[in-house]
């Protein structure tokens, strides 16, 4: 789903995990990061991860599915999460990744990798904003859901193609007014 009543369509197991994070957010700004239960994702488990803001104050991989380790060809625990993406993306996927957190807000990225054979990799990379022991969002349960090309690694670093911000459908529908010439447009 996109701003302003543009729909953009995500891969169906995308939707899964945006509706359970939905589910356990109820009436809190984000759900906790003591309330994710696998058991509610399993057929997506192994292609999700956990990262939390570590003491340099980057995203730092605390968990990770086994094909996202698989795909990356090493362990990610500990791992920055900006590391695995191209140098010139690092710092606008960073400012997205604040932006989420502070509008406690699911993120979507549109992505690309190759492997050093050549494979081409499209994917949806999903961020969903958790609260940690302090009760501030802090950290984020994703997923890699491919969406076209080989899904085998070890990949290169991923290149950021385009951001997708995710509202509820209610907020998605508030009318905007404008003034243009000295009328009010909505």
């Amino acid at each position: 789903m996109g701003r302003g009543g543009d729909r953009a369509m995500f891969h169906s197991a995308t939707e899964l995990l945006i509706d359970y994070w939905r589910s356990l957010r109820g009436e809190a700004a984000v759900p906790s990061r003591a309330s994710v239960d696998p058991a509610g994702f399993v057929a997506v488990a192994p292609r999700t991860f956990i990262a939390a803001r570590d003491m340099r104050e980057t995203f730092a991989f605390r968990l990770a599915g086994e094909s996202l380790i698989d795909l990356h060809g090493r362990p990610l625990h500990g791992q920055e999460l900006s590391q695995l993406w191209r140098p010139l993306h690092r710092r606008r996927l960073e400012g997205l990744l604040d932006s989420a957190l502070a509008a406690g807000e699911p993120l979507v990225i549109s992505a690309e990798a190759w492997t050093a054979e050549g494979s081409h990799l499209r994917l949806e990379v999903l961020f969903l904003p958790l609260a940690g022991p302090s009760g501030l969002a802090d950290r984020f349960l994703g997923l890699y859901q491919p969406q076209a090309g080989v899904w085998r690694g070890p990949i290169g670093e991923l290149a950021l193609l385009a951001a997708f911000g995710v509202a509820d459908e209610a907020e998605q529908l508030h009318l905007r007014l404008a003034t243009v010439d000295g009328r009010q447009i909505a």
